[in-house]
């Protein structure tokens, strides 16, 4: 989702959603001519790639080298944040075959955009992500990326294939740009697994599926969906997509109704109205934010995505009533529930743009009636949507980032050592200690 430090204002945070810095990859060359390199280290598939050795593929190094984009992860995590440096290894970035051109990174207007990472000392893993919101394939560099490197896993991610505001204008018909982030992410894990195999001698012992927001969506899709492909995966915020409800377009809308008379006034009818849509008691000091930036923005790209024939305002929608076309677009990317490899979610209580209500606690419960694998499910007290909002209220929140590293720790030694997680709760906002890089799940 958009950059959410304290100091920008609402235009800066929404040109954050869509610009990315249009630099050129320094000291690169195509991989298929730099024997030097990565001799042999062909992406399957992929139309153009190109590969460098690095000291570090950490941001601490990829930043200067312009080796990330450090717009596309703008404001994800808390500003005190420890992250690990210092890993060396190749770094392969490139597109597959794509005829949408949302992508500007690089100066390449390609869509279908990845970055795979390979440290020198593996440790027989691979973790695949998608970004959060609409943002790009290197979204997840800071929060994802350096902490898996560091551990010895390779790396690969996706731009899902389109990004940006109008993402929607990909694809032929509704529902067209949303099923192409799962196929990416899909496509991406089979070829990122081919070169592991390529570069290390073997396929990866194990590989694990992460993502934040709708990052959490692909995680969920991809394990429901794909499970032969993954050992488990880290579900933070997943975007719940039901083709009965609930979705955005359940909520949103009288979110965007009520607010309005709300912040006038602070009518008690409009606050139970919000309250009644998912937003939880406690956040209220979020939400003047959430309706700068996110509330009618999201609503209106994702209607524009699976009802482009809707002409009134957004605050006027009403899913139910909206042709079955329009809930066979939503059922086209819906989820069941159905897992089929292990995998934690994560969701704060205080997240007013996917509210846990509607969101996380739903699918919490699909899943334990359907799913076919171990689950855990975390509630974090007074965690909001985004980590950058934390520098801001440090005494009204928590980090999402510290849970959701340790829960992976916890995974991996669910999937690889038969270790149980502690049982799924809601964990209570910590009162003391460095809430922005440790977390327990007991």
């Amino acid at each position: 989702m958009p950059n959410l430090r304290p100091a920008l204002t609402a235009g800066t945070v929404a040109g954050a959603l869509t610009a990315a810095l249009a630099v050129p990859l320094a000291a690169q060359a195509d991989a298929r001519q730099s024997p030097g390199c990565a001799s042999g280290l062909a992406v399957p598939g992929a139309e153009k790639q190109v590969a460098a050795c690095l000291d570090d593929l950490t941001t601490a190094g990829t930043v200067g080298s312009g080796h990330t984009v450090p717009a596309d992860w703008a404001g994800l995590h808390a500003a005190g944040t420890r992250n690990p440096s210092g890993v060396p290894g190749i770094q392969l970035d490139g597109y597959f075959p794509d005829t949408s051109t949302f992508n500007t990174n690089h100066g390449w207007n390609h869509d279908a955009q990845f970055v795979i990472r390979l440290p020198e000392r593996w440790n027989g893993g691979l973790v695949v992500a998608g970004p959060p919101g609409n943002r790009r394939q290197y979204a997840n560099d800071f929060t994802i990326s350096d902490w898996a490197l560091a551990k010895g896993y390779a790396y690969a991610a996706t731009d899902k294939g389109n990004s940006g505001t109008e993402f929607y204008k990909d694809g032929r018909r509704p529902g067209d740009a949303v099923a192409e982030w799962n196929d990416r992410v899909t496509q991406l894990t089979r070829a990122a697994k081919k070169v592991v195999a390529k570069r290390y001698g073997r396929t990866p012992r194990r590989t694990y599926a992460a993502g934040i927001s709708n990052g959490g969506y692909l995680v969920r899709w991809q394990l429901e969906n794909r499970p032969e492909l993954y050992d488990g995966g880290i579900d933070a915020e997943g975007t719940l997509w039901r083709a009965d409800g609930p979705n955005l377009f359940t909520y949103l809308p009288q979110v965007l109704r009520a607010y309005p008379s709300y912040a006038a006034t602070g009518d008690p009818s409009a606050h139970k109205a919000l309250l009644n849509a998912g937003l939880a008691p406690g956040s209220e000091f979020l939400w003047p934010f959430h309706d700068q930036v996110y509330w009618e923005l999201t609503q209106r790209i994702y209607r524009e995505e699976f009802d482009p024939a809707y002409t009134g305002e957004e605050a006027g929608y009403t899913y139910a009533t909206r042709p079955e076309s329009v809930h066979r677009a939503v059922a086209r990317v819906a989820l069941t529930g159905r897992i089929r490899k292990p995998m934690i979610t994560l969701h704060g209580t205080y997240d007013s743009l996917l509210p846990i209500g509607t969101d996380s606690d739903v699918y919490a419960k699909l899943v334990r009636a359907k799913g076919k694998a171990p689950y855990r499910y975390y509630r974090l007290e007074a965690a909001n949507h985004v980590d950058g909002l934390y520098d801001s209220f440090p005494d009204r929140l928590r980090p999402l980032l510290p849970c959701m590293r340790t829960a992976f720790t916890a995974l991996e030694s669910w999937t690889q050592h038969g270790t149980t997680p502690p049982k799924s709760t809601t964990l209570p906002r910590p009162t003391s200690g460095d809430t922005v890089n440790t977390c327990s799940l007991s």
